[in-house]
């Protein structure tokens, strides 16, 4: 394996850089999930039947909390990456558990909402609006819980084998993951709940 020292550890070797380029094209196909799944909550937004609206249900506390976490999580993780980088052991993996932790509290803020959804009569089954808006964020929880465990075995790695060209690519790969889940999320704060409550 030749290690091209003039590069970043994550791009130091032709696997790595085949990686990271093969990760942007499975983004590419993840940003089609949740088009699909965008657009079909603009179509059934309108879609109530005798449901509540996002009005009735959106509370702004918890999307505030959880817009928190998600945003400082992600500048959180690019503090990591930064301390990879510059071969910071330590640091790195300080930051990326912290990432993790923060990632923890907005999905135990989500659960709860969930819980209160379906506790006052917003379920998969009360209404179109109801069903895609709970499969839109339920699709966005299960990618950070996917991410947490994700996360928690890089961590483990590299406490394991240290900063190597092959933990330092995975690292990289986790943070543009980790990055791509916190732009979901302006969209959904944007688009679904800022709108719904308007």
């Amino acid at each position: 394996m030749k290690i091209d020292h003039s590069l970043p550890l994550e791009y130091s070797t032709e696997q790595n850089q085949i990686n990271i380029l093969g990760f942007w094209i499975f983004l590419g196909a993840e940003i089609m999930l949740f088009g699909t799944l965008f657009a079909s909550y603009f179509t059934l937004v309108d879609r109530g039947a005798l449901g509540p609206t996002g009005k009735e249900i959106f509370e702004i506390t918890p999307v505030l909390i959880e817009t928190i976490l998600l945003l400082t999580s992600s500048f959180i993780i690019g503090l990591g990456i930064h301390a990879m980088r510059i071969g910071n052991k330590k640091a790195m993996m300080v930051f990326f558990g912290i990432t993790l932790l923060l990632g923890a509290g907005f999905l135990t803020v989500e659960i709860f909402e969930f819980i209160h959804y379906v506790h006052i009569g917003a379920g998969l089954q009360t209404s179109a609006f109801t069903a895609i808006l709970l499969t839109t964020l339920g699709t966005h929880g299960a990618h950070v819980t996917f991410g947490l465990f994700w996360g928690l075995f890089i961590l483990l790695q590299v406490k394991r084998d240290g900063l190597t060209p092959e933990t330092a690519n995975k690292s990289f790969i986790f943070s543009l993951y980790w990055h791509f889940l916190d732009v979901v999320w302006i969209f959904i704060f944007s688009f679904v709940y800022l709108k719904g409550m308007m």
